[in-house]
This record gives C-alpha cells, structure tokens and sequence, in this order.
C-alpha cells in the first residue's frame, strides 16, 4: 500500500514538474519540438508569447506559441542561413550567414520587407541587435558592423553603411565577433568574440573596441548574448553553459556570477527571455544533421 502510494505521489510530481520549472505556475513546456531537419540558431521572443527560430539549412523562419509549444514555417527562406534575430514587433531583422545578406521580414505575412547584400566576398553575418534608431549586425569574418540606419517611424534605409571594427579586438582563425547586445548605459555596444572568449565594448559610430575586464576569465565558445538590466547572459555554446556576467553600469567591467548548465542542453546557441525563463534552441553543432535530425529548444529558470 505504501508503495502504490509513493508511486502515486511521484507521479503527481512528474506531472507538476516540466523541465524543472512547476507546470501548474507556468503552464508552458519546458522542451519543445522545433521541425527534424531545421538546424536552428537564432531566436527572438515577441510580441506576445510567440518565439521566432531561424534554420541555419534553408532560411526557413519557424514560428512557436511559447504556452504549448506547437509552431509552423511562416516565412520560407531563400536557400542560404538565417541567423541571429531580433524583432521590434511589428518586424523581424535577419542576419544572414554565409549568404553575406540581411532581410527584414513582416511579422505579419511573413513576407520579406526588405534584402540587404552586405557583403560581396567571404563572410558570415552572424548576429543583430536593434537600438532605437540603428539595427546593428556582426560579421564573424570580417572586422566590422553593417547598421541599418532606421528613420522615423522606423522606416528602413536604401542601404547598409559599413563600421570598420578597430581597437582592442584582433580577428582570427575561427569565428570571431558573435554575438551583440547593447551596454547597461545604452552608449556603447557589447561584442563577444567565440574564438577568443573575449567581451569587447564597440562604440556604434566609430566602430572602436575596447576589451571589457572580466577579471581573469573568458566567454570560450561565447555565442548569443541577452542584457537584462545588467546582467549579460551570454551562451557558450560547446560548452553547453550559459554564463551570467554582472556588468558596470558603463560596460567597462564584469563578472561571472552564475553559470547555468542543463542536461537537456544539446549545443544551444542563442537566447530569449519570456517572463522568468530562458529560452534556447539546441542547435546540435557535434551532431552530423540529416532531414531526420530532431531539434528542440529548452527553457530554463533565470
């Protein structure tokens, strides 16, 4: 009798428990499924509970209600990789990978606004980030921004303007600038670079870098970055982490404070917040990807 009865209660508590978040507080999955094949990477959060993925495989943008779980493709890429996302809630801002690209797209049809043609040789476009008057995006290949100088009512420009990356940060073997996320002041621009580990403040207009002091430690595999406050939550992705770095109000230093780890973390890459958690696609980098390949994305408590 014991027994049934103990059985019972772990049941109850499998049940109340989803990804070690209580249901019954949330009533949002803690794991879901994105499509086999996708091979995401980019994520953005909003409006509302709908999060937005990227396939690094085809373009596709896969939409996912964040209270069940259950999304469609509402844009159909173009073939080459979307990337980093960021979403003023009316648009979604692509960066485009290996096709040197960024397009805008409506939240709404799912039809392109708008394709920029950053750059013409080798490069990798790999992450954006909007302010409010400037959608930024790194090149992992090249030392530099491209910005889209946004008007008023945030009407989109005619075309990018170049930022040469100077300073402190030196590019590499390997992949450099990644992710991007503004500084706690709003003044400057936080760059992680993934082959070095290290964090660099960047001023938008100049394109200047200086290297933010961490105290002796390094974002090694530093992927997509999330400011909250200032708190810079920072993935690093091989090392199935995410780091939490509480930051100077200017930007100029910081500290690891946390590390978050989860068993369900298969390569992660990017991150969102929505309400008290983390959202995170697990781009299975270490994992050779088929048509069948499942993907998932994971929520964890901040």
């Amino acid at each position: 009798m014991r027994s049934a009865i103990l059985k019972t209660a772990l049941s109850a508590l499998a049940v109340l428990l989803v990804g070690g978040v209580p249901a019954q507080a949330t009533g949002k999955p803690g794991t879901f499924d994105l499509p086999d094949g996708f091979q995401p990477e980019g994520i953005a959060i909003g409006p509302g509970p709908y999060a937005y993925f990227g396939s690094r495989a085809t373009g596709d943008i896969y939409r996912a209600d964040l209270r069940t779980g259950k999304g469609s493709v509402v844009s159909k890429g173009p073939g080459t990789p979307s990337l980093g996302l960021e979403t003023d809630g009316r648009r979604l801002f692509v960066a485009g990978g290996t096709g040197g690209d960024a397009r805008v797209v409506d939240l709404r049809t799912g039809k392109v606004i708008r394709s920029y043609t950053l750059a013409t040789g080798e490069s990798f476009v790999n992450d954006v980030i909007l302010t409010r008057g400037a959608a930024y995006f790194t090149d992992s290949t090249n030392p530099v921004l491209y910005k889209l100088e946004l008007g008023r009512g945030g009407a989109l420009p005619a075309k990018a303007v170049k930022i040469p990356l100077k300073g402190d940060i030196e590019y590499g073997t390997g992949i450099n600038a990644n992710g991007i996320a503004p500084s706690p002041d709003r003044r400057s621009l936080l760059i992680v670079q993934s082959n070095t580990g290290k964090l660099f403040e960047a001023d938008p207009s100049s394109g200047a870098t200086t290297e933010v002091d961490l105290g002796g430690e390094a974002l090694a595999n530093g992927d997509g970055l999330l400011l909250s406050g200032r708190t810079l939550y920072a993935v690093l992705n091989r090392l199935n982490t995410v780091a939490a770095v509480e930051l100077a109000r200017d930007a100029s230093s910081g500290k690891i404070v946390k590390r978050l780890t989860d068993p369900r973390f298969d390569v992660p890459t990017t991150v969102a917040a929505h309400g008290h958690r983390l959202y995170l696609p697990n781009a299975r980098f270490t994992t050779t990807p088929t048509p069948e390949t499942p993907y998932t994305v994971v929520a964890v408590k901040r």
